[in-house]
């Protein structure tokens, strides 16, 4: 008896281990599997840091059950690989398991048959001797040969890296592997419900030069174009960022685009949408879900082939397709009817002709590359001669546009979705006739001729006054030429010699007071736009049809000849693009008028701070007008022939035009200055409280640094939304540009964002602009960026310097913000006129 309890107790405690080994095993080995284990419903393994898990799950409102991959500490559950997304089971009955040979296998309990297994869809013939799975960090599912030796590294013959559903994950691949002619491409779910084999695809496509595209079916829907060494060329905006880094391999071996993470803490990853949509999303910690980052496909002219064979699409035309230089519509009339499937053709056919040439075409996105030829050796003179060398070869470029470029790409027969980008697109040199060639330079030495016979003019013009200075005497001379003037409708204003040499005399066109008046229906209150300091600004038709903008000093306003003179001075020889264009003026009797291009659109603050017009300003939009006043800015400061201190900058003074373009307004302020000079002191301090900068306010020193705070609030308004000098929060008490850098030191500048602005907005681009905002408005000048550094900061993702305290920036306690309510209330209602202060010496 007594040795039957004794075997009795030995086997309790041997079992008593056996259990508690295998415990400890489990623990150790949870992101592995090995021949010996079987996965079923309701367990999991988990990769080593926690951050993916392997299980079964079931999608949405589905009944059917699936082998999946998804993250393991997000809230919600995020699927970013199936198995057996064409096989599903119909209830819990699944296993896994691990052969010896190395294969996966996924079996129904209940029925006993295979409902998914690893070999299907694997390129590799390797038999494993000692076969493990593994779920690493990565999101990837390996299964290795263990290696005997310790020094050795384990051999991969399976991952589900190679067997892409609907999600690129960082670091893997995509591609093809030109070895084991493994493609390696994203297929979409067929919906939110159901992963099975959806309608859309996006892959690397190889046939020529290797390009991304995005595929309903059969059909090209979209097409990132080819790689040129730094992005796709049909993604001008795609750079390197803070938290993921890009790159593109074409070798003997395999092509394949890849994405790294920076900032191994953020979570992104590419999706194929049910609908076809491409997205990177961002894991947003504070609101616990997804933000779409980027999403290549933007507007009419992604869509594939548009405009036709060497028809160019550019967006910012009505209608969006044009031919080539060089080119004609193959259908005039379908062209016409907005029909451009037929494309163009060449105006002059080509014979093949040894005096054949090409032309130089900048700023596009490469034609489709299906059938085209490339070599990643040779120079761009050596591809020029190998494609004129060839009678079919209609285009060539450089393959590669980083360093000094390289390499060479030829195409043959039509090409096909061309569009035009303002800036960073790629150069196309494209085959046409001698004489056609002959004819685009004729053109382009007519528009020389014609300039240059306006410079002979302004040359001509001032001697024959000399001329007339001697024939006739000095009074009937100035009698003459006052006439002369009034009938020749210019006139020549001299300058303040507190802003301009004395030597810059400004020739502007003069209307007639008859044709303002009649223009603006007698200055209508309907025709009424709005009224600043100078005074009214009304909108006018002349008799040529042409719409403009009247600004008519007010009898009443403190600005008057001084500001009237600077404004005319200041803009009349500037052209930009992000600059509103002064057409003329008006000086008869006590009457000062200027009369600008119109704009539709109006002011900024009429979108910004109008609460049903905000919401039509997306983010899109918003970034466009930031960088478009940045760029007005620079050439104001830079690029200009005098470098200009706008002094009074603000969202009213920023106009849109019918594009929503943003152009800077209202000179009446500005100060230039000459050689290198940098800055200047004024007794005279004018502007707009809230965007004057804070030596300026209270020393009245300006420079180019007092632009740059105007331009920083202006930005922190336009992503919040709300004026400076008007908001005040009722938590944190601060102005607008405090209570930006109070969140931007907590890391929560995602709360600064406008609420109108909705959840489909670029968040990197959205926090760089708030934290270029905070570099902008810093307490001291010396601190703040320049607008060169402001463009490259916005248009570059690399690390920013942190922002100092801002200007003006005050502390303020609860209840200094309940004492001061109902002052707050009362400027509420106060409009933002500019000011001028006089301040005593």
């Amino acid at each position: 008896m007594k040795q039957r309890r004794l075997i009795k107790t030995m086997f309790m405690i041997l079992h008593f281990l056996l259990v508690y080994y295998g415990l400890i095993t489990y623990t150790f080995a949870i992101d592995t599997l090995s021949t010996s284990q079987i996965l079923t419903y309701n367990e999991t393994i988990v990769s080593r840091q926690g951050i993916f898990e392997l299980g079964f799950f079931r999608p949405g409102r589905s009944n059917n059950f699936y082998l999946g991959l998804w993250y393991k500490k997000l809230p919600n559950q995020t699927v970013v690989w199936v198995a057996n997304r064409d096989t599903p089971l119909i209830d819990t009955s699944g296993e896994l398991t691990l052969t010896l040979e190395g294969v996966l296998i996924l079996r129904d309990a209940n029925m006993g048959n295979v409902v998914w297994s690893s070999s299907e869809n694997s390129s590799t013939t390797t038999i494993a001797k000692n076969p493990i799975g593994q779920l690493l960090d990565t999101g990837n599912f390996v299964i290795y040969e263990k290696s005997d030796n310790i020094n050795q590294e384990n051999v991969i013959i399976w991952q589900s890296f190679d067997v892409l559903t609907d999600t690129l994950l960082p670091g893997a691949k995509l591609g093809c592997d030109l070895v084991t002619m493994n493609e390696r491409h994203l297929t979409s779910w067929k919906s939110e419900d159901d992963p099975a084999l959806g309608d859309f695809s996006y892959s690397i496509d190889t046939r020529g030069y290797p390009q991304a595209v995005l595929k309903e079916g059969v059909e090209i829907m979209f097409r990132r174009g080819p790689w040129n060494g730094l992005r796709y060329t049909g993604s001008p905006s795609m750079r390197p960022n803070w938290f993921y880094n890009f790159t593109f391999v074409i070798n003997k071996r395999e092509i394949y685009y890849q994405y790294n993470l920076v900032d191994t803490s953020v979570y992104t990853r590419l999706v194929l949408q049910p609908s076809g949509r491409l997205e990177r999303l961002l894991w947003i910690e504070d609101k616990k879900q997804w933000s779409v980052y980027t999403t290549p496909v933007i507007d009419r002219c992604d869509q594939f082939a548009a405009c036709g064979p060497f028809g160019i699409c550019n967006i910012s035309n009505s209608p969006v397709c044009l031919c080539l230089k060089g080119f004609q519509p193959t259908s005039p009339d379908q062209w016409r009817k907005t029909d451009w499937a037929q494309g163009c053709k060449h105006t002059i056919p080509l014979d093949c002709e040894p005096s054949e040439g090409f032309n130089k075409y900048t700023n596009l996105k490469l034609p489709d590359t299906r059938g085209s030829w490339y070599n990643q050796t040779m120079t761009l003179a050596e591809c020029e001669k190998m494609c004129k060398s060839n009678c079919s070869c209609t285009a060539y470029t450089s393959s590669n546009i980083s360093g000094t470029g390289s390499g060479c790409l030829l195409w043959y027969g039509n090409l096909t979705d061309i569009r035009t980008f303002v800036e960073n697109g790629d150069t196309l040199y494209i085959r046409l006739s001698a004489s056609e060639l002959d004819i685009i330079e004729n053109n382009q030495s007519s528009s020389a001729d014609a300039s240059a016979r306006r410079r002979v003019w302004v040359i001509i013009v001032p001697i024959a006054s000399v001329v007339l200075v001697i024939l006739v005497s000095i009074c009937l001379f100035y009698h003459f030429i006052g006439k002369n003037q009034q009938q020749q409708g210019r006139r020549k204003l001299g300058h303040d010699p507190e802003n301009i040499s004395d030597d810059q005399d400004v020739e502007l066109l003069q209307f007639g007071l008859s044709t303002l008046v009649k223009a603006t229906n007698n200055f209508s209150i309907n025709n009424k736009l709005g009224e600043g300091g100078f005074g009214p600004v009304y909108k006018g038709v002349l008799e040529d049809g042409r719409e403009i903008a009247v600004k008519r000093l007010a009898k009443t306003s403190t600005q008057g000849l001084h500001e009237f003179k600077n404004e005319v001075i200041s803009i009349s020889k500037l052209q930009h693009r992000n600059l509103v264009k002064l057409l003329g003026c008006l000086i008869e009797g006590a009457e000062r008028m200027l009369i600008y291009e119109y704009m539709p659109n109006k002011g900024l603050d009429s979108f910004l701070f109008d609460k049903t017009r905000r919401e039509k300003l997306d983010w899109t939009a918003r970034y466009h007008i930031i960088n478009g006043i940045a760029r007005g800015l620079l050439y104001l400061h830079q690029d200009s022939r005098l470098r200009i201190i706008h002094r009074d900058l603000k969202v009213s003074n920023i106009l849109l035009d019918k594009d929503m373009n943003p152009k800077i307004a209202d000179f009446g302020m500005a100060r230039t200055f000459g050689g290198n000079q940098i800055e200047a002191n004024t007794n005279r301090v004018v502007g707009t409280y809230g965007y004057m900068a804070p030596e300026y306010a209270g020393d009245g020193i300006f420079s180019i640094k007092s632009d740059v705070y105007s331009f920083g609030i202006i930005v922190l308004e336009i992503v919040c939304g709300e004026r400076n000098r008007k908001f005040i929060h009722t938590e944190r008490c601060n102005r607008l540009t405090g209570y930006a850098w109070r969140l931007h030191n907590e890391g929560n500048s995602i709360q600064f964002i406008a609420k109108c602005l909705g959840e489909s907005i670029n968040i990197a681009q959205v926090l760089r602009s708030i934290h270029v905002g905070l570099l902008c408005v810093q307490r001291y000048p010396e601190d703040r960026p320049t607008m060169t550094s402001v463009i490259l900061m916005l248009g570059s993702e690399g690390p920013l310097p942190s922002p100092k305290e801002p200007g003006f920036y005050i502390e303020k306690t609860m209840q200094d913000a309940t004492q001061s309510s109902s002052t707050y209330e009362t400027s509420s209602n106060i409009n933002e006129l500019s000011m001028s202060i006089l301040n005593g010496r």
